[in-house]
């Protein structure tokens, strides 16, 4: 009879409380507990950022940590990248569709068939993906529509789908330059779940002629022929899939009803696990040809309409928790347009308007308290620093305001004025070395490119102006690193600029153009910013690692121009307060947090 040490390589020892850094599949004795505990692997579901936009039937290939979602409904050409944290703007597709097969990884990917149309016709169009731009290749032999598909981009198989005749069972190969026709499986279906690679592949589920037909059967593909597999517990179409012929998961799709169940497969058979948090069908999966311990459920429909929703599947020793923001204690006084400094446990709401105000008020990480009131009422201000050095600078009151005024901790001191009176600017840095940006100034809706920056004494009009004229732009970092990005000019734009201490640089865009947004949260190589106006007004948040955006789970309360806090942390801690719902003045503040992982003890025994 085997024992635990010669399965495991390792005695089971006894501790007065759980050891640090354990192994996974390593087992104690919990002196304290009076319980034999151990680290094993689960598996769970977890929301995390959501699509930039609302769409069903797309293609999808890649990790969970670099991820393609092309094409879609309705009729679109538009390309999404995740990164394992959010989503950003990829190269457009050729031919706009949607239902097409797919395969592949976000730097060589492969989209294939599908629906393209008004006037609504099929095509055989092929293209590659080299993470930046779609090229054309050799179309497929027989023209089709159906979500699937397997294999990377050098050796893909396309099996099953629909055409104006019903469900075919045509598979084809794709080489790297062109498709052959291969053996076809025994069941004509669309619409399958899918995993492996071109000599070792998998299709599961998938629909009939007619609507509510759905399948459960499994067959496997060895680059040659197909075999019957064990079926699923739960027939279905639409579904999503990834992993490998011996580890595939299929999760979602439309049975009857629309179900959010999730099925693993070892190679031996299909066991049920964790459901998806929210039912849907026509799901973007990434395909992965790495097993199924991780996976990505994008987008999809949960019976009407479409949804920006996207959960991620990780069987680890780790309890993953994503990141969100959570609800945090109200300020007192509801307001818009004020400014803000400080981090999440430690921050400064400063003025606003409801009417304009200098009121000022602390916040400790739960709870917000009244201090002194800055010396000018004013809103649409920029601010930076922390809970006891801080900087407010410009504003309006009711003009365009040069006022300048430091907080040490109890009470603000009026110190030297701006060189330009500004409303609607943005400021980053700390006390004693910040930038001014942009704004509206002097006159009351003159868009400004000034910039000026501060030594702790003086302000002074820097060489080098901001690329464009811009207002109600935000930014974050320090004084010699520092960002700014949206605003109105006097359309919304999505341009961001790096500031180096002397010169501007233009990065990546965000996702969306927009101002009056939630900012102040990071640093140049990993910031936050959230809400705004688009219009309407918006949840949406975005972090940036230094050149790209992309999205992060959004907050509960749609609002803008409000006190984004969060300086010179990272994108992982961000506090947002106050700010317009569309409609009125709020008190809500939210707190982001990001991703976390623990580990994942679990009790052997109870005594």
């Amino acid at each position: 009879m085997s024992t635990f040490k010669n399965i495991q390589g390792r005695n089971i020892r006894s501790y007065t409380t759980n050891p640090d850094n354990p192994l996974e599949g390593q087992m104690w004795y919990n002196q304290t507990e009076l319980k034999l505990k151990g680290v094993t692997a689960s598996g769970a579901w977890s929301s995390t950022s959501p699509m930039i936009n609302s769409v069903q039937y797309r293609g999808g290939g890649g990790t969970p940590t670099a991820m393609f979602a092309a094409g879609g409904s309705l009729i679109s050409a538009l390309t999404e990248e995740y990164n394992g944290s959010g989503w950003s703007a990829g190269g457009n597709i050729g031919t706009a569709r949607y239902e097409m097969g797919s395969a592949g990884t976000l730097t060589a990917g492969l989209i294939f068939g599908g629906f393209e149309g008004p006037p609504g016709t099929t095509t055989s169009n092929t293209e590659e993906y080299n993470g930046t731009s779609w090229s054309e290749q050799n179309n497929l032999n027989t023209t089709r529509y159906s979500q699937g598909g397997f294999g990377i981009q050098t050796a893909a198989v396309y099996s099953s789908g629909f055409n104006p005749g019903g469900p075919v069972t045509d598979t084809e190969e794709y080489n790297g330059t062109s498709w052959s026709e291969g053996n076809n499986p025994a069941q004509a279906r669309y619409d399958v779940g899918t995993g492996g690679t071109l000599t070792a592949g998998i299709i599961f589920g998938g629909g009939g002629a007619t609507a509510p037909v759905v399948y459960a059967n499994t067959e496997l593909y060895d680059g040659t022929n197909w075999t019957a597999g064990p079926a699923m517990n739960t027939a279905r179409s639409t579904l999503g899939g990834s992993g490998t012929q011996t580890a595939a998961i299929g999760f979602g799709g439309r049975s009857t009803p629309i179900v959010a169940i999730t099925e693993q497969f070892d190679g031996t058979s299909w066991t049920e696990v964790g459901d998806l948090a929210t039912a849907r069908r026509n799901i973007t999966a990434n395909r992965s040809n790495t097993g199924n311990s991780e996976a990505i459920a994008a987008g999809g429909s949960p019976g009407s309409g479409t949804v920006t929703l996207v959960e991620q599947w990780n069987f680890t020793a780790n309890t993953v928790t994503a990141a969100a923001w959570a609800s945090g204690g109200n300020v007192n006084t509801a307001r818009y347009g004020g400014g803000g400094a400080g981090i999440q446990t430690a921050a400064l709401s400063i003025g606003g308007e409801t009417p304009r105000t200098g009121k000022t008020e602390s916040y400790n990480g739960t709870s917000w308290s009244e201090v002194n009131d800055l010396n000018t009422a004013r809103n649409q201000l920029a601010s930076t620093g922390t809970s006891t050095a801080a900087l407010a600078f410009g504003g309006e009151d009711p003009g365009p305001s040069n006022h300048t005024e430091t907080w040490n901790g109890s009470s603000w001191s009026e110190v030297n004025n701006l060189n330009v009176s500004k409303r609607g600017n943005a400021g980053f840095g700390s006390q004693t070395a910040a930038v001014n940006a942009g704004g509206f100034g002097p006159g009351t809706v003159d868009y400004s490119s000034n910039v000026e920056t501060w030594d702790g004494t003086n302000w002074t009009n820097a060489p080098n102006s901001l690329p464009a004229t811009t207002a109600e732009a935000r930014a974050f970092g320090t004084a010699t690193a520092g960002v700014v990005c949206g605003g109105i000019t006097p359309t919304r734009v999505a341009t961001t600029y790096e500031w180096d201490g002397t010169n501007w640089t233009a990065s990546g865009n965000m996702s969306v153009a927009k101002n009056s947004m939630y900012a102040g949260m990071g640093t140049q190589t990993a910031g936050l910013i959230s809400g705004g106006n688009l219009p309407p007004t918006t949840t949406g948040t975005e972090g940036y690692d230094g050149s790209t955006w992309s999205t992060r789970p959004n907050m509960s309360t749609a609002r803008q121009q409000g006190s984004g806090l969060g300086t010179n942390s990272t994108d992982s801690a961000g506090l947002a307060a106050t700010g317009y719902t569309g409609t009125a003045a709020t008190a809500a503040t939210e707190e982001f947090t990001g991703e976390t992982t623990a580990l994942n003890y679990k009790t052997v025994s109870s005594s």
